[in-house]
């Protein structure tokens, strides 16, 4: 027997019962699915067995890691649908490519078009599947045996990875005679998928999974066009380059390819900004273009890129910040906690920044305030502007979207893009790398260059930025007249030397432990990059440092 502490309570249980087993019992006292229990603060699959005493606590769909195992399980599935109903000799490849809203799109590859038919077929398969309650089993298997099953299975993406892992063990899951490798936890069975619904979206199948803060609930799903092919286009780039998967990435840094690999991916990049820019000079009486995006897209590097791009039509950029509009810090509204919000529009004193922009529009001469950080304080230095017929403002701030935010201004004076660092390198088909991983990765860097933040700090405040994001940012992306993906191909073997040496600064005993090792083993799967190939005026500089820009 071995003795289990749940909840200040002891209680004895054969030794080798399943975590599974426990959490049934316990499942009663929760609202939300147990999706993985912490033993002695160590995150365990469902599918584990007790072996010792020990003290059980237990992750539900609505956690964040609870709900990113229940998105993998669902995928697998899918996976495993797909393959069932269309059969292996038909279907080339399946890419879990991006996720869109609560979606998850998935490319299939093969020599027909997919059908609403074949979906419909597909959505049946996997309900089969989850109503069979089957179960998903994980063994570790040596590398060279691991790779002999991917051989078998066609799995070249698979192989290419894991030639470059240290370990000598990889982790299998199995599930109903279809192996797969899956980065992160599992649950144990099929059954435990209660919500989703699959549909034909854009040629491919889409995953729809409830979102962590209502996990039993799949929202109407509404069409993201000009997201949508911003990522396409970027996932079209790296398959122009031949680097699709962080496999593709680390072969062509081992056969000396990475200059050549960083240059295209920047001049890929530059040719996207050139484009905007003459987009917005062709059109004509745009007088201020508004940049937003979320935390760490880039939007200060990139500003300063398209100003450098406007200027090669004539026209003269001069750089806002909206920040500079912050109201002072005794006015700045609270959060549900009592801190500064920062991140919401009450934040911003809109009136007299529509009033300014406006004066401008109308041949003015107006003197643009400067706020001080350390004061918290708005002040004017002297910063008089004019516009005049070659004059255009490139203004930056979370908040450009927003119509609120410029309500009074003429809409044909308005050029607004949207711009983040959407991820479309994937680990692996199978494991996509989330674009927030992405970016938390460059605040992370850049927080520690500039602000002297650690990453534990970082880790914890993340959550926080996210819910701004969702609230004052991704609501109006699909507003914009062009989205930019700010996201290089090669950036995270770069920030890989970076992020490492901060994340092992996390002690073991803090609640940002377990977000650390994750990206700690995720960072393992790339080979490193040195930084001095990057250049001066990349987006990437603008977190590692050495940028031509004042960023």
């Amino acid at each position: 027997m071995v003795t289990i502490t749940i909840d200040g309570v002891k209680k004895q249980y054969p030794k080798g019962t399943r975590f599974e087993e426990i959490a049934r019992e316990y499942q009663p006292k929760y609202t939300d699915m147990i999706a993985l229990v912490l033993e002695n603060g160590k995150i365990r699959e469902l599918m584990k067995t007790a072996e010792k005493d020990c003290t059980l606590s237990f992750l539900t769909i609505r956690d964040a890691i609870g709900h990113k195992t229940y998105v993998r399980t669902a995928l697998m599935t899918l996976v495993k649908a797909v393959y069932d109903v269309l059969g292996t000799d038909q279907v080339k490849r399946v890419k879990v490519e991006f996720a869109i809203g609560q979606g998850y799109y998935c490319s299939i590859k093969m020599d027909e078009k997919l059908t609403l038919e074949q979906v419909k077929q597909i959505g049946s398969r996997m309900q089969e599947l989850v109503q069979a309650d089957l179960p998903i089993t994980k063994k570790s298997y040596p590398i060279d045996e691991a790779m002999e099953i991917f051989r078998q299975h066609n799995m070249k993406d698979k192989e290419k990875l894991f030639r470059y892992r240290r370990s000598s063990f990889v982790n299998i899951y199995c599930l109903d005679g279809f192996y797969d490798y899956y980065y992160g936890y599992m649950l144990p069975s099929t059954g435990y998928l209660k919500y989703f619904d699959v549909m034909l979206y854009e040629g491919g199948i889409l995953l729809l999974i409830p979102s962590s803060n209502e996990p039993t609930k799949i929202d109407y799903f509404e069409p993201k066009e000009k997201f949508f092919h911003t990522l396409m286009t970027s996932t079209q780039w790296g398959e122009m380059m031949g680097i699709d998967t962080v496999g593709d990435l680390n072969n062509a840094i081992r056969d000396g390819q990475l200059n050549d690999m960083i240059l295209v991916q920047e001049a890929l990049q530059e040719r996207r900004i050139g484009e905007i820019a003459r987009e917005i000079v062709d059109r004509g009486n745009v007088k201020f273009v508004l940049i937003a995006g979320p935390s760490s897209s880039g939007k200060t590097t990139f500003s300063h890129r398209l100003s450098i791009q406007l200027r090669t039509y004539g026209m003269v950029p001069h750089p806002i910040a909206l920040d500079d509009y912050f109201v002072n810090r005794e006015d700045t509204p609270r959060d549900e906690n009592g801190d500064y919000n920062f991140e919401c529009l009450e934040a911003i004193d809109v009136n007299q920044f529509n009033s300014d922009m406006n004066r401008l529009l109308a041949g003015e001469t107006v003197e643009l305030p400067t706020f001080n950080f350390k004061t918290g304080k708005r002040e004017y230095r002297g910063n008089f502007k004019k516009l005049g017929p070659e004059d255009i403002l490139v203004i930056e701030g979370i908040h450009g979207l927003n119509p609120k935010t410029t309500a009074s201004m003429p809409d044909e004076s308005k050029f607004k893009i949207y711009i983040s660092a959407l991820t479309s390198l994937n680990v692996d088909e199978h494991n996509r790398i989330p674009t927030t991983d992405g970016r938390l990765l460059r605040r992370m860097v850049r927080d520690a260059r500039t602000r002297g933040a650690s990453a534990r700090r970082t880790i914890e405040m993340w959550p926080s930025v996210r819910r701004g994001e969702e609230t004052y940012i991704f609501p109006f992306q699909e507003s914009a007249d062009e989205m930019f993906n700010s996201a290089l191909i090669y950036e995270l073997a770069v920030l890989k030397q970076y992020a490492e040496p901060l994340l092992f600064g996390i002690e073991k005993d803090a609640p940002e432990y377990y977000e650390a090792k994750r990206l700690l083993k995720f960072m393992e799967y790339f080979l490193g990059i040195d930084s001095r190939n990057v250049p001066d005026n990349s987006i990437c500089r603008e977190f590692i440092g050495g940028s031509y820009f004042n960023v």
